[in-house]
This record gives structure tokens, C-alpha cells and sequence, in this order.
């Protein structure tokens, strides 16, 4: 008998990588079925190297590019030389630093949470919003604001996480209800209940008090701008947590995909895989949103992309989604900046326009599967 989160058998593994075959759930989207480019440890290896070179290139391009552009040279320089007091080297040191360090660790935490979400709900449609995460994240931050009077992104950072937290528990004990327990069908249908109550109060409160409005809208739009390194620093421990649970709930989920029957079978217990996923995803996407608010279609692309590149194993998709989400938010950041100098689009807009036209293709593409 295989115990909880071992790898898969060598019998099984073409099941996994070549059909991912997991019983589909009348009223879900249909599972992508794809071996993906890459092929093999090989190649799947040589992808993570180019994917992590990515990461390098957005990097330096998030240091350098702005407003006003800085060579690398002397972004090396202010890297280096704590003394350089001139000017350049106060906006790399002071501004762009902490901006790019805290947008790599959101984009690997949405990443991450975008692939987990998708392989607990086998729904290509979903990422980290369908389990509540989002709107208790804004159900708090609205409460900080209003009840409080916080106004800052380190004031209101740990209200928003306590209500991600609150919002997935709550989620997960509605979605447990019934003999079934916790199924991707439910769990989607309660994050969806869910968040549409939260929502609603959300807009109750906007509307009754002006000043919650103006200080929300500028959490809401989804940004790197505005937070020093403090952000980075409170919400590290957390994503780091989340990934540690992530990497370890991801040979579950490849059984899983086999279906819940097949994976009791071999010894997986499912109940606490679920809990394991959820947990995971809260840390994650519940830091990410905290700090730099809703961040939307990281999480639904990013791991699409990935699945086209390694296929659905989750022990690839996983860690290389976390790397192209790192990537991608930076980019999306640094093109936000670019398109409108001398001023700049916060990320969260960016990602829209780029991410809106890639839904939309990717819900042509899909068929709701019948009953």
C-alpha cells in the first residue's frame, strides 16, 4: 500500500503525464489533456533552466526600466556600493529593489496557488479567487479601513490576510457539508457563494462611507508601487510556508487526478491532500493579496502555459509555474511602466488587458462537460 504523497509508480505514471484521466464532474469545465512539449526529465529540466533565465532577465529589466531608465552598469554599482549617493542609486536602492523583490515573491505565490487551484477543482477556468481567497482578503482590508482608519499597506496588510484565511476556512467548511465531503464540485460552488456575500458587503460599505472608498481603490487596483521593503518582510514567512506545503501537496494531486476512488486505493488519503492544497493556497494567495491587492490572471494563465510546456504533472507544473508567475508579473510591470511615461499603469491594469483577451480564447476553447 502506498503511503500519503509518495511518488507515483512507475506502472502508473503514463496514466499521469500522457492522459491525465481524472473522472470529470458533471457541471465542470473538462480538463486539458496534453503531454506537453517537453518531454522527459530532460528536456522538462532544460525548461526550468530557460524558465529561471526568464526570471533573471525580468529582474534586471524591473531594476532598470522606469520612469527614468538606469544602465546596468549602474545599477550594479548602487547594488554593490552601499556609500553611492547619487541619485540613480537612491531610486534603484530605495524604490525599484524593494518593488521587484516583493513582485517576484507575489508572482511565484499566484503562481503556485493558480496551478494548486486548477488541480484541486480540475477546472482550467479557476485560479486562487474561486476559494474565497480574494474576497476575504477585501472583505478585510474594507473593515481595516473602515473600522480603523488605516490607510497604509503596512497598516491594513495583516487584516487582509486574516480575512483570505477566514474566507478559505470557510469555504472549505461549507464545501465539506454532506456525505461527499470536500469535492472540487463543491468547493467551487461555495467559493463562489462565498464571494459573492463578501462582495456585497464590500460595496454595502463603499457606498455608505467616502473616505473607505478613496483609501480602498487604490488596495483594489492591484500593485508593486507604494510598498517598501516592510511588505516584503511581513508576508516572506507566510509564502514561504505556502510553498514548502505547496511542493509537498503536489504528488498528491497527480493521484488525485487518477480520481479520488483510485488514489484511496493506493493509500492517499484525500481528505487531507484537500486540506493540505487549501491550506497552501490560502498562505499563498493570501499574502500576495494583502500586500499588493487583487492580482488577477496570474493565476489562470500562468499555469496553462506551463501545462502546455511539461504536460500535468504536477511535481513540474507546480515549481515551474511559480517561476514563470515571478517572470510574467515582472514583465507586466515593467511594460506598465513603459507604456505610460512619464507616468505609469499599476501591474493590476496591465495584466488585465493582457489576460482578458487569453480568457476569453480560453473559454472558447472548452466545452462544459455533460452530464
Amino acid at each position: 500500500m502506498q503511503q500519503a504523497d509518495a511518488p507515483i509508480p512507475s506502472s502508473l505514471e503514463p496514466l499521469v503525464s500522457s492522459t491525465d484521466a481524472a473522472p470529470r464532474a458533471t457541471g465542470t469545465v473538462a480538463p486539458p489533456r496534453t503531454r506537453g512539449l517537453l518531454r522527459g526529465r530532460g528536456p522538462r529540466f532544460l525548461g526550468a533552466l530557460a524558465l529561471l533565465a526568464l526570471v533573471v532577465v525580468a529582474t534586471a529589466l524591473s531594476i532598470a526600466v522606469g520612469t527614468r531608465s538606469i544602465g546596468l552598469g549602474t545599477v550594479w554599482q548602487a547594488l554593490t556600493d552601499s556609500s553611492l549617493g547619487a541619485e540613480e542609486a537612491v531610486i534603484v536602492r530605495e524604490l525599484r529593489l524593494p518593488r521587484t523583490v516583493l513582485g517576484l515573491m507575489v508572482g511565484l505565490a499566484l503562481g503556485v496557488a493558480g496551478a494548486l487551484t486548477q488541480g484541486h477543482t480540475r477546472n482550467p477556468l479557476g485560479d486562487p479567487g474561486l476559494l474565497g481567497v480574494t474576497a476575504g482578503a477585501s472583505f478585510g482590508v474594507v473593515l481595516a479601513i473602515w473600522l480603523l482608519g488605516l490607510s497604509t499597506p503596512a497598516g491594513y496588510i495583516w487584516f487582509g490576510f486574516a480575512g483570505a484565511l477566514v474566507g478559505t476556512v470557510l469555504v472549505f467548511s461549507l464545501g465539506s457539508v454532506g456525505r461527499g465531503g470536500a469535492t472540487p464540485v463543491t468547493l467551487a460552488l461555495a467559493g463562489a457563494a462565498l464571494s459573492a456575500l463578501l462582495y456585497a458587503l464590500v460595496r454595502a460599505i463603499l457606498v455608505s462611507d467616502s473616505n473607505s472608498l478613496d483609501s480602498y481603490r487604490f488596495w483594489v487596483v492591484g500593485a508593486l508601487a507604494g510598498r517598501g521593503t516592510d511588505i516584503a518582510w511581513q508576508v516572506a514567512p507566510f509564502i514561504a510556508a505556502g510553498l514548502v506545503l505547496a511542493l509537498l501537496n503536489a504528488p498528491a494531486l497527480d493521484l488525485l487526478g487518477l480520481g479520488e476512488d483510485v488514489a484511496r486505493g493506493l493509500g492517499q488519503r484525500v481528505w487531507l491532500a484537500r486540506l493540505v492544497g487549501l491550506g497552501a493556497v490560502t498562505l499563498l494567495c493570501g499574502a500576495a493579496t494583502a500586500a499588493c491587492g487583487p492580482i488577477a490572471f496570474v493565476g489562470l494563465i500562468v499555469p496553462h502555459v506551463v501545462r502546455a510546456l511539461t504536460g500535468p504533472a504536477h511535481r513540474w507544473l507546480v515549481p515551474l509555474s511559480g517561476l514563470l508567475g515571478a517572470a510574467f508579473l515582472l514583465l507586466a510591470d515593467v511594460l506598465g511602466r513603459v507604456l505610460a511615461r512619464p507616468g505609469e499603469l499599476q501591474v493590476g491594469i496591465v495584466l488585465a488587458l493582457v489576460g482578458a483577451p487569453f480568457f476569453i480564447a480560453l473559454i472558447r476553447r472548452r466545452r462544459l462537460a455533460g452530464p
